[in-house]
């Protein structure tokens, strides 16, 4: 279900169940968690320096897998909140905290638990035929996995509660124009885009970009203002100063030739 591999100092996680758009149960979620463990510990040696997550078939993933779960004759589904608090939401914070950069190609159904994979990636490519939405209306059920806050951040309350009411699904175009991810791409060339890309982000100064993903997460979630956020830049910029990288950086500039990051 869940494969791991790493070739270039990229980790490559993909969702391999196409046969059910890679929905994920509870062993697929601790499938996915212990992927993103090994590649993290492979960061930890210097031989991951960048991830790729995607999946295989028409869809990158359509939520929670359901089929087997009790419900339908009216009674609660017991295990919601285990899954979603006790194994959704460290998965989340893990894949958030992965410390390198990490990419997302989506094509396809990108719902429920899908779009909290994606939310929890630095830099989402999606295919321009890809569906992007909240269809818990017509299960009776909520959105879920940080969609409420990624919604209402980038498209604002009335476009969120549009969106959920209607269950209507946006195409990966228009979610990219709304701003919620990165770049939109055709579905033939999505893979390859972003596989390019993570391989860049690979040969490039790894501490550089960690200190800049921090940042990035602490005005997310702290809401830090101007001067507060440029206290950090400055500490951060600081803490470079002594890196092989940075030295390489300013070697490199001086002598007109291309830096050779090693990610220290």
């Amino acid at each position: 279900m869940i494969d791991l591999s790493i070739a270039d100092s990229v980790a490559e996680v993909v969702l391999d169940a196409p046969q059910k758009l890679n929905a994920l149960d509870e062993r697929a979620l601790g499938e996915l968690a212990a992927a993103y463990d090994d590649a993290a510990a492979a960061a930890a040696a210097g031989s991951v320096r960048a991830l790729l997550l995607r999946g295989t078939g028409r869809a990158f993933c359509a939520g929670r897998d359901i089929a087997g779960i009790e419900g339908a004759n009216g009674s609660a589904d017991p295990g919601a909140r285990a899954y979603l608090e006790d194994l959704l939401a460290p998965l989340l914070r893990s894949m958030s905290g992965f410390p390198a950069p990490t990419f997302a190609a989506a094509q396809g159904a990108c719902l429920g638990v899908g779009l909290g994979l994606l939310i929890a990636t630095d830099v989402v490519y999606v295919a321009e035929n890809a569906k992007i939405g909240s269809p818990f209306a017509n299960l009776g059920a909520t959105l879920d996995s940080g969609g409420h806050w990624l919604f209402t951040e980038r498209l604002g309350p009335h476009r969120t509660l549009d969106l959920i009411y209607t269950a209507e699904l946006m195409s990966g175009a228009e979610a990219v124009r709304s701003g919620l991810f990165s770049r939109a791409l055709p579905a033939e060339t999505l893979l390859e885009t972003t596989r390019a890309a993570a391989v860049k982000a690979a040969t490039g100064p790894t501490r550089a970009f960690n200190a800049s993903k921090g940042l990035v997460a602490a005005i997310r979630d702290r809401r830090l203002g101007l001067w507060d956020a440029v206290v950090r830049e400055n500490q951060a910029q600081a803490d470079l100063s002594g890196t092989a990288d940075y030295a390489e950086g300013f070697a490199a500039f001086k002598a007109k030739r291309k830096p050779d990051f090693t990610g220290r």
